[in-house]
């Protein structure tokens, strides 16, 4: 489990493949596209099968079938003039007769309909308790006196398309990036980056269907390690959280997807990016190969990201450099598994050298169609992307355009302490964008001026991705840091979980623990915090990793309100993000992945221990994911495993 350190880099030997350029300016946006697409699709199929309920006659000559024959009707039943009047008058004390019948009849018996409904309705309410809804919010975010970036920031830099500006104030972005509420940031059926959404606080899809509250193993999948120089990388590492996405038939049909995986119309493909440098696709249920293993030849920490648009296309970073050259960033053409574009490696742009190690997860804002990515080489890029994708016909293209870097220095960075450089995942809402870094900053910044708008000290090498989260009309993040050995301490150092304002960076409350820490295995937080929502939505869950010792850790509940300690649950320490689970009623379980092996289900609101499962001999580093009642997560020990959760 050995942490990276600032080595040498040996020069790329890759070269790139020149893709064809193909510039779109659409009317519509992609989105818009695929849905049109996607929609006339199912509108043709529901034609189909509507016109396999009836008569194969076209439309307009059932019409005029109905008018002969509604005439013919009329003819066989018209009354001779004698008896006209006194016909219709016999006709219409019978329907009158009749229709009261039937009308009382009917009234009865849809007023038992209607009753009935009602009653099942109502059932169906008192079942089901909705996730709630967050509502948009004013914000205009600031600095206090103390949160000013020149505090903790000496400068910073902005490069577009390969010039750096004289002047930051100069920058104008092509137009505006605003991200809404992170539970709006996709309607894919699936989990699509870390921790979910632009909030990055729920890396779950749907309910889970729990009733004995237990963990029961269904498949393992087997991994591998890849070596360079001296190091070997084994299985799944951290972040390493899986994605998870079930394609629309339409999009599965031009994938090179096993016939098995094409027809069955309710496969959820897990995707999951592991260190010994493969891709891997598989059914969420069986644990099956969706397709064969995607080898791109580097080590991958992070958990990459799926296209919030539903488009085929995950973008993932290397942690690691290979013998096959530096580390990057590769953009994957999910239906035929290529490769697309590549950024990220010895950036000149960088103030870290050569190193360019990327542990974080995209986000992509739709509307501009910009990719969001900050790296490890402390570099934030905006890539303008130009998609162009027809899902009917199955191609797909980029053509990256604008790319634009910002780059900071800090007060305190070196090369031998409080680096350069983003290991978490950005979280977004409207323009602005919210990172810490290795050098002990929680920086807040405008992304549409690329002007820093506050930085927080967070005293450490941080890894832990902010979260945020709208309570009474406020935005307000949560945060911690791990800690790194020599920095502050060669012994024990105090590792604070703070709640903050987002408005003004200011520390709402902080709830410390005393942690130890290895050289290359941090104590403290290296997890993200998981915020609680509908029966759990007045708590916050953390891993706390090395708190009494070297192997000891502790998930602990905390209250939002004020940060007060609810509960622990004491085990080995551990470095994987906790997650929460609920039923359809909003009843909220917690769970989380520890260094001796073990998942751990837990009460989210007394803490009482549920269930335990030991699915490896080694260390889970990686964050798990929940789609509906179904758990995967990966092991140091070159396993993927798929837990139900009854």
């Amino acid at each position: 489990m050995e942490q990276k350190r600032n080595t040498h880099i040996r020069k790329s030997r890759y070269s790139p493949k020149v893709t064809e350029e193909h510039t779109v300016h659409p009317e519509m946006t992609e989105r818009q596209k695929l849905k049109k697409s996607l929609s006339e699709t199912q509108n043709e199929k529901k034609r189909k099968t509507q016109s396999s309920e009836k008569p194969a006659r076209p439309v307009q000559h059932q019409t005029a079938a109905s008018r002969h024959r509604s005439r013919r009707r009329r003819r066989r039943f018209r009354l001779k003039p004698q008896f006209k009047i006194g016909g219709i008058l016999f006709l219409v004390v019978l329907l009158v007769f009749a229709g009261g019948r039937i009308f009382l009849s009917g009234k009865q018996t849809d007023n038992k309909k209607v009753k009935a409904a009602a009653s099942k309705d109502a059932k169906a309410a008192e079942d089901l308790v909705e996730m709630e809804v967050t509502k948009e919010i004013s914000f205009e975010p600031h600095c206090v006196e103390s949160t000013k970036p020149e505090n903790l920031i000496s400068y910073t830099n902005i490069e577009v398309d390969g010039t750096q500006l004289t002047n930051i104030s100069d920058y104008q972005p092509e137009s505006d990036i605003q991200f809404q509420v992170g539970e709006d940031y996709t309607d894919v059926d699936g989990i699509v980056t870390f921790r979910g959404n632009s909030f990055r606080d729920n890396p779950t899809h749907g309910y889970a269907n729990m009733n004995d509250y237990k963990l029961n193993s269904l498949w393992s999948a087997d991994t591998g390690s890849l070596a360079s120089g001296n190091t070997v990388w084994t299985g799944s590492g951290w972040t390493g959280q899986p994605l998870m996405m079930k394609w629309p038939k339409e999009v599965k049909a031009h994938m090179n997807m096993t016939e098995k995986a094409k027809a069955d119309d309710d496969l959820v493909e897990v995707i999951y990016a592991c260190m010994d440098g493969n891709v891997y696709f598989l059914d969420l249920k069986t644990g099956e190969k969706t397709r064969d293993p995607l080898y791109l030849g580097y080590t991958f920490k992070g958990a990459g990201a799926l296209d919030p648009r539903g488009y085929p296309i995950m973008y993932v970073g290397a942690g690691y450099n290979s013998d096959e050259g530096t580390a990057r960033v590769f953009v994957v053409n999910l239906i035929d598994c290529s490769v697309m574009y590549t950024f990220g490696d010895n950036d000149e742009f960088s103030l870290r050298g050569s190193l360019s190690f990327f542990d974080g997860s995209a986000l992509v804002d739709e509307e501009t169609d910009t990719l969001i990515y900050p790296g490890e080489n402390g570099i934030l890029y905006l890539i303008r992307l130009n998609t162009s994708y027809d899902a009917a016909a199955g191609s797909l293209s980029i053509n990256p355009g604008r790319i634009v870097k910002w780059r900071y220095y800090g007060t305190r960075s070196s090369d031998e302490s409080f680096w350069l450089g983003m290991e978490d995942s950005a979280a977004v809402y409207k323009g602005y964008v919210f990172m810490t870094d290795n050098g002990g900053n929680l920086m807040c910044l405008n992304i549409n001026t690329l002007q820093l708008v506050w930085v927080q000290d967070t005293l450490d090498d941080s890894n832990s991705t902010p979260v945020l989260e709208i309570e009474n009309g406020h935005l307000y993040l949560y945060v911690s840091t791990s800690f790194r050995l020599g920095w502050r301490s060669n012994d024990s150092a105090t590792i604070p979980i703070w709640k903050i304002d987002a408005q003004t960076g200011e520390i709402i409350w902080h709830t410390d623990y005393q942690c130890y820490t290895d050289d290359g295995v941090s104590g403290g937080v290296q997890s993200t915090i998981a915020c609680g929502k509908n029966s759990l939505s007045d708590y916050i869950y953390v891993t706390v990793a090395k708190t009494s010792d070297n192997a000891s850790g502790v998930l602990v509940c905390l209250k939002k309100s004020d940060g007060s300690k609810v509960w622990e649950d004491s085990s080995s320490y551990a470095w994987s993000s906790p997650v929460c689970v609920y039923n359809k009623d909003g009843n909220g379980k917690v769970l989380y992945c520890n260094s001796t092996g073990d998942v751990r289900l837990l009460d989210g609101k007394t803490g009482e221990l549920n269930d335990k499962l030991s699915i490896s001999d080694g260390v889970i580093e990686a964050s798990p994911a929940v789609y509906d009642s179904y758990m995967v997560v990966g092991t140091r020990d070159c396993k993927i495993w798929g837990i139900q959760l009854k």
